[in-house]
Formats: C-alpha cells, sequence, structure tokens
C-alpha cells in the first residue's frame, strides 16, 4: 500500500481498519450519497499487481477465462483464475498500461495470487509485482460523473470496459446501474484529481464500493470463498468475462463442460435481508424444507442505503424458486431476491 497516499486519504478524513477505508465518518450519509448523489471512494481494500515482460500476454492467455488478446489501451475486462478443478482462485479486473498489464484483486489475496502466479512463470519472460510505489487508485461514481471526469480530464468512456488516459491517468468505466469509473495514476496526480472532484462528491468508503458492485451484480472471489465456485455460477459467462473461443487455460476443460452439459443449477442472485449485522462471505443461506443442507453461499454483503443489507449470493436456483430463503439457519433472517441489470438463463 502507497504510504502517502493513505497518509492524504487520512487528512480526508478517511477511518481505516486493517488497511481498508470503512468511511468518511460518516457511513449512513455515504450511502446515501451512493443512492442520490456523487461518491468518490478510497480503494485501498483492492491491490494493484503488476505483469510484465515479452511473454505476458502469451503467459496470462494460459491461465485466465478471458481473451487476453482482446485488449488494449481502450479495453479493459473481468477475467477468473481458476484451479485446474475450475473454481475461482481470484477475480481480476486486468487492464493494459505502459506494455503491461494491471491485475486489480482484493488486497486480503495479493501476496498468495503473486506467489502461485509466479509458480507457473517457469521459463516465460514474465515478471510478477506490486506496484505500490508507482501508482495508485480510487473509484468515482454518480450521475455527474462523467460530465465532471470530461471537465478534468478530458474524457470519460461511455460503456463498461471501455478505458481511456490522459494527463497521466487512466480512467475505466466500470459495470452498474450507476456512472462508476475507476481512476489509476501516480499518487500526484491522483491526488489533484482526487481534490478537484470532491468539491461537490462526497467522500466515500469501502462499504459503498462494495454497495455498487452488488447493485451492478459484479462478484468478487475473497480468501473465504476463493476455489469454491466455478466461473458461471458466479455469472461470469453473463457479463463477458469467460472466452468460450480461446485456446486452454487453467481450469478450462471443467468450465467448458459446465457451459456444453446445459442447466447450471446454481447462480449468483442479488439478495436484501434485515440482519443487523453484515452477512460475510461464505456465510450459508438455508431454506426450511431442507433442514441442515445449504442452498447457498454469500458472496459479499454491504449495509443498504434504505435498510438492511444487500447482498450477492450463489444459490441453487431450485430453491431460489421455492422461495423462503433464510440467512444462516433454517429459521434466520429471511432473504428477499432483488432484479440484477442482467437477465439470468431460464
Amino acid at each position: 500500500m502507497n504510504e502517502r497516499w493513505v497518509e492524504f486519504l487520512r487528512a480526508q478524513g478517511a477511518v481505516f481498519a486493517d488497511g481498508r477505508v470503512t468511511d468518511f465518518s460518516q457511513p449512513a450519509q455515504e450511502r446515501l450519497a451512493a443512492r442520490d448523489g456523487d461518491v468518490v471512494v478510497g480503494l485501498t481494500h483492492l491491490a494493484l499487481v503488476r505483469v510484465s515482460g515479452t511473454d505476458r500476454a502469451a503467459f496470462l492467455n494460459g491461465q485466465l477465462t478471458n481473451d487476453i488478446g482482446r485488449l488494449d489501451a481502450t479495453h479493459s475486462q473481468l477475467s477468473a483464475w481458476c484451479s485446474p478443478k475450475g473454481r475461482m482462485l481470484a477475480l481480476f479486473r486486468v487492464t493494459a498500461l505502459d506494455q503491461s498489464y494491471l491485475l486489480e484483486l482484493p488486497a486480503a489475496l495479493r501476496d498468495d495470487v503473486i506467489k502461485r502466479l509466479r509458480m507457473y512463470v517457469l521459463r516465460a519472460k514474465v515478471a510478477i509485482e506490486t506496484v505500490d510505489d508507482a501508482l495508485v487508485h480510487f473509484g468515482v461514481a454518480g450521475s455527474d460523473m462523467a460530465l465532471r471526469l470530461r471537465d478534468a480530464i478530458g474524457e470519460a468512456p461511455s460503456e463498461a470496459n471501455r478505458v481511456c488516459t490522459r494527463g497521466g491517468l487512466t480512467c475505466v468505466r466500470l459495470h452498474g446501474t450507476h456512472p462508476r469509473f475507476e481512476i489509476i495514476g501516480a499518487p500526484e496526480a491522483a491526488r489533484a484529481l482526487w481534490t478537484e472532484l470532491t468539491t461537490r462528491a462526497t467522500r466515500a468508503g469501502a462499504g459503498t464500493w462494495d454497495w455498487l458492485d452488488i447493485l451492478a451484480g459484479i462478484p468478487t472471489v475473497l480468501p473465504q470463498t476463493s476455489d469454491a465456485f466455478v466461473p458461471q455460477m458466479g455469472n461470469l459467462d453473463l457479463i463477458d468475462a469467460i472466452s468460450f473461443d480461446k485456446g486452454c487455460y487453467t481450469g478450462q476443460e471443467i468450465v467448458a463442460r459446465v457451459r456444453y452439459r446445459g442447466r447450471v443449477k446454481q447462480r449468483m442472485y442479488r439478495a436484501h435481508v434485515r440482519a443487523v449485522d453484515t452477512p460475510q462471505p461464505g456465510d450459508s443461506i438455508f431454506v426450511p424444507d431442507l433442514p441442515g443442507q445449504s442452498a447457498g453461499t454469500v458472496v459479499i454483503a454491504a449495509a443498504s442505503p434504505d435498510d438492511g443489507h444487500e447482498l450477492l449470493a450463489i444459490l441453487y436456483s431450485d430453491s431460489v424458486a421455492r422461495g423462503d430463503l433464510h440467512l444462516h439457519r433454517a429459521d434466520g433472517p429471511p432473504l428477499t431476491i432483488e432484479p440484477l441489470p442482467y437477465p439470468l438463463p431460464g
């Protein structure tokens, strides 16, 4: 983590816990601002890893679910890294930058992922390293943010996964029902843009960003859920995060088999629960007519601006169809299924 950037965020009022910007002292107001206005969000809970070297594209294409050959300076993508059994070890946003690729993932997975990825390098001309000293990043969201970014840096991508670079800052358009962007750059340039944007936007913490990801139906893989689910269970086939036309990669045989065998029995759903405590990744979900048998697993959850918590969970579709889902136990807090911004297969 870049210490100068952390010091800057602290001076801006950031409250930290375990390296994560939890909030800027007003979490309820921050959530309301994300729903109704514009927010600028500290993303220290997400790490950036650089993959460089002349063999970088071939190396990543042999590891990740998406087609690295489709990446260029104007296009980013989501892509999973799977075990040989086809289960997601990590989910990255991959962005091409300065003759390298940046992998964004939860900071809690960074060191383990770097260590394990390096085991596959062998004789390839590839370097995998952190970028803490050189680059920082933050998120912005809201109906006015596209216009404000155009005023500030000259351009704002108009479609999800599109990228532009201006004045030493890279701007990535993200999925979302709210216009949403990520800014990547050197600390000095990032500080200047953060300062400009926060004159008319609310500073917000990681929980707000998690809530925006949940609304967008974008999963994450955390230590509690690493190596637990095949990509289609997390809807990666529905958000352009799997290529079925590229060559082989680790776990590809399993991922392809899931596609061609027909219906996926488990899918990721969005839900609301009125639990007092925030559900945690890996928490189980139950239905009363299957006592003791889990019907699904929480992927990520965040406090809702409106009350209770929003979450993404991988659930058996048959259990969703029957209804009466409960968190933690068969008589636990009930879940209400909410719509995703993309359709699930029937």
